[in-house]
């Protein structure tokens, strides 16, 4: 019996997934947007952009995206849901919460002074995994993780070993963010140690990184590798996509093929008030869209 995978409209097996996006985001608000109420949510706003982001996607092939947005930056299941129920598009949700530098740590953090925070976190994940994100009935299909920029802070760690052993216990995919490509090899370690499995590990943004043997270090521990940022270059610490396909290139000639997953982690539409990218930016981004890997990075000469 083919394994299953929790979409936002119920569970699909896996051979029916095809051509995924592994980490995008349809909408996705740094923690504190929902303090300016000068931009409240615009749900018909975002409903209009969902549709255009999966008419892309679908017209390239893409039968899957699994949307990365944490619980505090914007996740709202439902609406995630009327995009795949007016589309056609599988999309996979996400539990989770960012990393400490652009997260909402407090709540944790107090709790974690009080000694509670590990059960409630785990209590958390699972309740959501098992039955349901509050009363939606729909399920995440994978747990999001961050760490910092060369570290794992101890707050971060907590949600790490939690996560581990939430795998362990569910089967559950795991997908994590590193801050400029960094910590990939702790960020693996870390997760195994704790009981998870390394083939439903996939650590997220390394192509932040072009040491490939960087790379190594962490493909062979057996977890996934993702070049998920392709489109985000020349600031926030990023190379250039030439320069990703060039460390991509070198890692497919090692014979790591099967452990490399592409995505672009494009925010579709802001919550909040909408970033304004000075001039010397918009260049750079002017790639950062859901069509870029299949209209220039696949193609590439």
């Amino acid at each position: 019996m083919s394994q299953k995978v929790n979409t936002v409209l119920g569970p699909v097996p896996v051979d029916e997934l095809g051509k995924t996006l592994m980490h995008e985001h349809f909408f996705f608000g740094y923690p504190g947007f929902y303090g300016n109420s000068l931009y409240p949510v615009d749900k018909d706003e975002i409903l209009r952009v969902g549709m255009e982001v999966a008419a892309t996607v679908k017209a390239h092939g893409v039968k899957t995206v699994v949307d990365a947005t944490p619980n505090e930056a914007g996740r709202d299941p439902e609406l995630l849901k009327e995009i795949a129920e007016k589309t056609g598009l599988n999309i996979i949700c996400s539990t989770g919460y960012y990393y400490e530098g652009e997260g909402a740590p407090a709540y944790f953090k107090f709790k974690q002074t009080l000694g509670q925070a590990e059960d409630e976190i785990y209590e958390m994940f699972m309740t959501e995994i098992t039955k349901g994100i509050g009363k939606t009935g729909i399920k995440p299909g994978v747990i999001k993780l961050g760490s910092g920029k060369d570290t794992i802070s101890d707050y971060e760690e907590m949600f790490f070993r939690v996560a581990g052993k939430v795998q362990k216990e569910t089967g559950i995919t795991i997908i994590t963010h590193t801050q400029e490509g960094t910590m990939g090899p702790e960020q693996a370690e870390l997760l195994v140690s704790e009981g998870a499995d390394p083939s439903r590990i996939q650590i997220g943004h390394m192509d932040g990184n072009t040491d490939i043997n960087y790379h190594l270090r962490t493909l062979e521990q057996g977890v996934f590798v993702a070049f998920d940022r392709f489109g985000i270059q020349g600031f926030v610490g990023a190379p250039m996509d030439k320069d990703r396909v060039g460390t991509l290139i070198g890692l497919i000639g090692l014979g790591y093929a099967d452990q490399l997953i592409m995505s672009h982690d494009t925010v579709n539409h802001w919550l909040g008030k909408s970033p304004e990218f000075p001039d010397d930016l918009k260049g750079l981004v002017a790639n950062w869209h859901p069509g870029n890997i299949f209209e220039n990075i696949i193609p590439h000469p």
